[in-house]
This record gives structure tokens, sequence and C-alpha cells, in this order.
């Protein structure tokens, strides 16, 4: 299935001026709303069609200190149409709060640890995940490694050797 396909069925479902597509090496990627990525990501894989059947890759990129902070990537594919594609999402944190946005476990049972790592990793809440816990990182840790805010040595709470 070619790109302009794929972008056309995505532009006449959800409309025009809600997606942003770009194509980098012949993969294509969608930008998408953080409200709309559940309904996106089940029409992509229910889509007879389209199919994408398969979620390869979770993970969050931290654009601090801009606004929206955090991006969300998943990398999905079409087994039955030998076909690789990018789903883009940004999020941000407000009032203190953590970026949240709902889980694609429902979609892909493969986000599992995907999400569970990215949450870790940057502090993104993903909403109705079913097992949100740790999965690298201590339990009583609440440092989260990969955002740019993250000291570059580390804190008290993940090297306890260090001097105050």
């Amino acid at each position: 299935m070619n790109h302009d396909r794929i972008k056309d069925k995505l532009t006449e479902k959800f409309g025009p001026d809600t997606l942003q597509f770009e194509t980098i090496l012949d993969q294509m990627s969608v930008g998408v709303p953080s409200d709309k990525i559940l309904n996106i990501c089940t029409y992509l894989r229910d889509d007879p069609e389209l199919q994408f059947d398969l979620l390869s890759f979770v993970g969050g990129v931290d654009y601090y200190p801009s606004s929206p902070r955090f991006e969300l990537v998943y990398q999905i594919y079409s087994v039955s149409n030998v076909q690789r594609m990018r789903i883009k999402t940004r999020i941000d944190e407000s009032d203190g709060s953590p970026a949240c946005i709902e889980s694609v476990y429902p979609v892909w049972k493969t986000a599992d640890w995907h999400e569970r790592e990215t949450s870790e990793m940057f502090g993104i809440v993903f909403k109705n995940h079913p097992d949100p816990r740790k999965l690298l990182l201590p339990d009583e840790w609440r440092v989260h490694p990969l955002r740019k805010d993250f000291p570059l040595f580390g804190t008290q709470e993940d090297t306890p050797d260090l001097p105050s």
C-alpha cells in the first residue's frame, strides 16, 4: 500500500486539519492530536485495507523547555501489507500534574512493556494501562532518568553515595 492511500484514508476518516503527514527515508509518519490517539490507532488496526496489526515500539522524546514538552512515538507494522508507519503525538505537563495520555494497550497488547518503560523513564502517565508497575527502576525511585532536566550525574535517590 502506498503512502498516498494511507494519507487519503486517514484524512477522509479524521479530517484534513487533524493530522500532519511527513515521509522520511521512505517511511510515513503521521502527527496526531493526543486526545485522538486511541481512535486513530484503533482505526489503523481495524481498517481491512490498512491492517496495522503490530505495535513494535513506543518511546518518548523530551523537548524541554519547549511546550508541549513530550513527544510520544509509536512504531507500527502491517504484517499483511509489509508496511511500517510511525505515529507521533505531543503532550505536556499541566499545573504540576504529569503528562498524561490514553494507553494503546486495548489496541495492541505489545504496548504493555513499552508504555511501562516510557512511563518510568519520562514520568508520562498512560491512562487505563492494566499494569502500571515499574519495569526497570526500583519501586522507591521517583526520578525519571531520560528527562532533559535530570541531573547529569544523577541524584541522591539514584546514587546515594554522592556527596550532598
